[in-house]
């Protein structure tokens, strides 16, 4: 949960996310029934088993997500590419989407390491005709102030290489402006609750797939994870929405 000192931040950071939000390229698959995705990152992405609620999401919509996830903790993507693992199964298999996550970045080198890893990760996906995401993650609740140097972060990254950004770390703020107190942070104040994984992948799912998310009913018999209400399912389903919806205007203004 935030305390109110950090919730009477959300808005001056918010302004400043979605004025950084310009170059990157936003291409939701809408036509493609079926993608073949690859999960790179440490354990912001296998905490609850977010690959797993991305394919539910699929599921529910009579889509299908065929994934493979290689995470490991506190790797980051140069941690990825030294031991070379990634790049091989980014080369043994077939994919349509290779995802890239480390941690927050919000510091300078991290924020250069970020992009130069992405940057040499993207060569090689690009080599074996799949494309780039970067999944925006967020600080932990001591460095709440860096969210703005996050969220910078891996939208450079993601215009550096011409990928796809999935904000998830937006829509939490944009949770935030509707819900307070979401508890989209675990009880270690960093990793994300199932509600907060949630959130991320309804991100993922809009982003990756395109169209109406899956009713609540269709989501509650793909996954047992946790039982959203529908006051959860809601405010979920109107942050991802507004997040993405917010960075394609903000696309869109640009190209005009």
């Amino acid at each position: 949960m935030v305390d109110e000192v950090l919730v009477s931040s959300l808005s001056r950071y918010t302004g400043l996310i979605l004025l950084s939000c310009s170059l990157w390229a936003w291409s939701p698959l809408h036509s493609q029934e079926e993608l073949r995705v690859l999960f790179i990152g440490n354990s912001l992405t296998y905490t609850n088993n977010l690959p797993h609620l991305v394919e539910a999401l699929a599921a529910a919509s009579n889509r299908r997500l065929i994934h493979q996830s290689l995470t490991l903790p506190n790797y980051s993507l140069e941690d990825h590419w030294v031991d070379g693992n990634a790049l091989k199964l980014i080369r043994q298999e077939r994919w349509d989407i290779v995802v890239l996550q480390q941690g927050p970045s919000g510091l300078e080198e991290s924020r250069e390491l970020l992009i130069k890893y992405s940057r040499l990760f993207d060569r090689e996906i690009h080599k074996v005709g799949a494309r780039t995401a970067l999944y925006m993650v967020w600080p932990s609740v001591s460095r709440f102030q860096d969210f703005d140097r996050v969220t910078e972060s891996y939208t450079l990254a993601a215009d550096d290489i011409q990928g796809i950004l999935l904000p998830a770390g937006t829509a939490w703020l944009e949770a935030w402006k509707l819900d307070a107190k979401a508890p989209l942070y675990s009880e270690d104040g960093f990793h994300p609750s199932a509600i907060g994984s949630y959130l991320v992948a309804f991100v993922f799912y809009e982003r990756l797939f395109g169209g109406s998310f899956p009713k609540l009913s269709d989501i509650r018999r793909n996954t047992s994870l946790f039982e959203l209400t529908p006051e959860q399912y809601e405010l979920l389903r109107r942050s991802a929405s507004e997040t993405n919806r917010a960075y394609f205007k903000e696309k869109a203004g640009h190209e005009n």
